[in-house]
């Protein structure tokens, strides 16, 4: 499938090498605005990309392209996938989805109406080591915590604390900080896994212009708690587990790429799980949505979607106080 990227930021030339060992799809144009113009030239070049352009109907128009990936600031996702959908394009938009519950359910209305494929690219929901954590909970017991932390010293934190250089994942405007940068990979993978909660709370370190730095979020649900951590200002080694009452799975790589798991049930010898089949976290992700489109799996399409929208009403939950 051709596939149409918006933005020149870090994330891309990790998203274009994963696009092209899925084997799934072919980066035809890049998007980009006038002041990183150079910017698009530049990954055009670099990649062999036939076209890179500043003018978004270039891609709306163009009958070739199959999907559009919504890779720029967080806050713009909704208006850019919106913008696509509507001229009839798939779209795949990086995590968070959108700003909230109120944008998810709109985008996904409007892919419904024209039966577009709209996919949020999340890395570690398409892992096969999420489905050996997945599968596994049953042989847990009675679950009673879920424990996460992603946290990861930001490149771009001693500019902001020290010079206040306001990257974009530091710009409370631009829907940015701990919570939707890191902590919404840990929220992905309990949401997934176990539905909504009964009551959130989150509490958060507070930058100078009022961004969450770090912070904690707490999901209560029927018998158990969930404590989800990240960190943007400090830094610890970072892990996923679930305890039951019968023994416990836990990976001790970031909660977005869970690269080995161990299975731990009381009285046993623990188990280890290392089935990614791709080195490369982004991968598995790629692989997923081209498969799903080519054979037109809707109802694969409307579970992800569900997921995505669940974890919009958590991080809404976040700033109301309650879920």
């Amino acid at each position: 499938m051709n596939v149409a990227i918006l933005g020149t930021g870090k994330i891309i030339p990790e998203a274009i090498d994963a696009m092209r060992a899925s084997k799934k799809f072919h980066v035809a144009n890049i998007w980009a605005r006038p002041h990183s113009r150079d910017k698009a030239a530049a990954l055009a070049e670099r990649f062999g990309v036939e076209k890179f352009t500043c003018d978004l109907d270039d891609i709306a128009g163009d009958s070739t392209i199959d999907f559009v990936y919504v890779a720029l600031a967080n806050a713009v996702h909704h208006e850019y996938a919106q913008k696509f959908l509507a001229a009839g394009k798939n779209v795949i938009v990086e995590k968070p989805f959108t700003t909230s519950a109120a944008q998810a359910r709109e985008l996904i209305d409007l892919a419904r109406s024209k039966r577009l494929y709209l996919f949020e690219a999340v890395t570690n929901l398409h892992l096969p080591n999420f489905y050996a954590i997945r599968d596994a909970l049953p042989r847990l017991g009675e679950i009673k915590l879920v424990l996460c932390n992603y946290s990861q010293y930001s490149s771009r934190y001693d500019a902001y604390k020290k010079d206040h250089a306001v990257a974009p994942a530091f710009d409370p405007k631009l829907f940015g900080g701990a919570l939707t940068d890191l902590n919404v990979y840990n929220l992905n993978l309990v949401v997934a896994l176990f539905g909504l909660p009964k009551k959130i709370s989150y509490v958060a370190n507070r930058g100078w212009n009022g961004i969450d730095t770090s912070g904690i979020a707490t999901l209560e649900f029927d018998g158990f708690i969930a404590q989800c951590t990240a960190a943007k200002d400090s830094g610890s080694p970072s892990f996923f587990s679930v305890q039951g009452d019968g023994g416990y799975i836990r990976s001790t790589s970031p909660p977005n790429e869970l690269t080995s798991v161990e299975l731990v049930i009381r009285g046993a010898e623990p188990e280890i799980f290392a089935r990614n089949e791709f080195a490369h976290r982004m991968i598995h992700e790629f692989v997923d949505f081209g498969e799903i489109f080519e054979r037109g799996d809707y109802s694969a399409v409307e579970r992800g979607l569900k997921v995505s929208l669940d974890v919009m009403t958590v991080l809404d939950a976040t700033r109301d106080g309650s879920a």
